[in-house]
């Protein structure tokens, strides 16, 4: 037997199985699960804590005078300063020392910008593209391969948007409940999740059929109490406040799994239910996409009822994914499975749309983007470019790239824009808010592109 390059065997021979039989362990169980789950909880809060204030909550951090001018205002330091002394109305911040730097909250931050959005140049935009009259966009970031920095890259392009100061809803349907931590969450069951606004959709549609039922002498269906109590619930009752003035969220925990086995069995009760329009006429209903301007759906790694509620409702879709072969090879299938699915939802419905003369149903979205994330230019170079000419515009020129600061924000549980930056090398932050900030101008341009469009679709409607 040959031994490697240095005269040692590699580590899988030779293994005695007494030895390896003493570290092994007892055989598991289901109560052993039990027990992992809790030491996983018990070390998510210990994690989670280090960045909680003593009551409990979570706070944003300051931001300086120039890190605003640099990134949020676009106003030389020296006009910023001079426009706040000449304002003194007008947040003045706070300094650390005497003579030091100031720092400001965000909520600060928001009303300097509406400050310069009314009394500065018109030839700079303090104040971010938003049409009057339209509501708010939806954007589903998906992709059923885990790994891929879907649930990140949703939350930072929640906090570059919110740092813009457009106005965030966040929604976690995925019942891991990452993007909840990240925003810290507390939600108690699935009925402080969609889960209620889903089914309150489902009871509507019961509701509906059983007054056709009544109209043809039948017997109507029975409502059971979920059904009932669903009725009650406005999507107002499940949005709570998040750490970030202008980002608020419905969250997600455990039990919103079971929607994924219950929405089928409403469908077999209720074949004329549209369960794919559930959560976008719910919110639609409550007014929800009136009170925003951009709505995040982070949804589960699996093409399940949930996710396909949110793409449904999605006006953008964004799909993140490595620059490796098995994560390109597995979008590929995410985009086929979407097909089949949307298309036999299209073919079922129109069959009876067609018959009865009504308009058909075809899905639409202002755009579908792939990202490709956690990208290292020095070895994956020739694959995003081997990507990007299958693709084409499909996927976005820009590659959001894995740096330092990234790994050392997740560290601290929390986003990078959450961190402060003389936590890090100058250099360092400069260089991972460069390429967090680029997908979010890349986003943007979706955004403003889609807003522009419907703008002048109403006022061609309007003529």
């Amino acid at each position: 037997m040959k031994s490697n390059a240095r005269g040692q065997l590699p580590p899988y021979f030779n293994i005695d199985p007494d030895a390896a039989l003493s570290h092994l362990g007892e055989p598991a169980s289901t109560k052993g699960f039990g027990a992992i789950a809790r030491a996983c909880e018990a070390g998510r809060s210990d994690l989670a804590s280090r960045g909680l204030e003593g009551g409990g909550g979570r706070s944003l951090r300051l931001f300086s005078t120039w890190e605003i001018t640099r990134y949020l205002i676009p106003v030389a330091t020296g006009h910023f300063r001079r426009v706040l002394k000449q304002h003194p109305d007008l947040p003045q911040g706070r300094s650390e020392t005497d003579g030091g730097a100031k720092w400001f909250t965000l909520d600060e931050v928001l009303r300097l910008r509406a400050h310069f959005g009314i009394e500065g140049s018109k030839a700079k935009e303090y104040l971010p593209y938003r049409p009057k009259g339209l509501p708010a966009k939806m954007v589903a970031v998906a992709n059923f391969k885990g790994g891929v920095g879907k649930t990140s890259t949703a939350a930072h392009l929640a906090m570059s948007a919110a740092l813009d100061g457009y106005k965030v809803l966040v929604i976690d349907l995925d019942s891991q409940g990452s993007m909840t931590s990240i925003f810290g969450g507390k939600v108690r069951d699935e009925w402080q999740t969609v889960f209620p606004l889903l089914a309150r959709h489902y009871a509507l549609h019961l509701r509906g059929e059983n007054q056709r039922r009544l109209d043809r002498g039948e017997a109507p269906l029975p409502l059971d109490d979920t059904l009932s109590d669903a009725l009650e619930v406005k999507a107002q009752s499940l949005i709570h406040k998040t750490h970030w003035p202008n980002i608020d969220l419905i969250g997600a925990q455990l039990n919103l799994y079971w929607a994924e086995f219950q929405i089928p069995v409403w469908r077999m009760s209720g074949r004329g239910w549209k369960l794919w329009d559930a959560l976008t006429e719910m919110l639609d209903a409550d007014g929800i996409l009136d009170q925003y301007d951009v709505v995040f759906l982070d949804t589960p790694p699996a093409l399940g009822y949930l996710t396909i509620n949110g793409l449904a409702a999605a006006d953008i879709l964004l799909v993140p994914l490595g620059a490796s072969f098995l994560e390109f090879d597995s979008t590929g299938r995410f985009f086929d499975m979407l097909h089949s699915t949307f298309s036999s939802i299209e073919e079922a419905e129109n069959i009876a749309a067609r018959a009865l003369g009504r308009d058909e149903l075809s899905f639409q979205w202002d755009a579908v983007r792939a990202v490709v994330t956690r990208y290292d230019g020095s070895q994956q170079a020739e694959l995003a470019a081997l990507m990007q000419a299958y693709l084409g515009q499909t996927l976005s020129p820009h590659r959001q790239d894995f740096t330092a600061l990234i790994g050392q924000a997740s560290e601290q549980v929390q986003g990078i824009y959450e961190a402060d930056y003389r936590d890090f090398n100058r250099e360092t932050y400069v260089r991972g808010r460069e390429t967090f900030d680029a997908t979010y101008a890349a986003f943007k341009q979706l955004l403003i592109g889609a807003w522009r469009r419907d703008a002048l679709s109403a006022e061609e409607a309007a003529e």
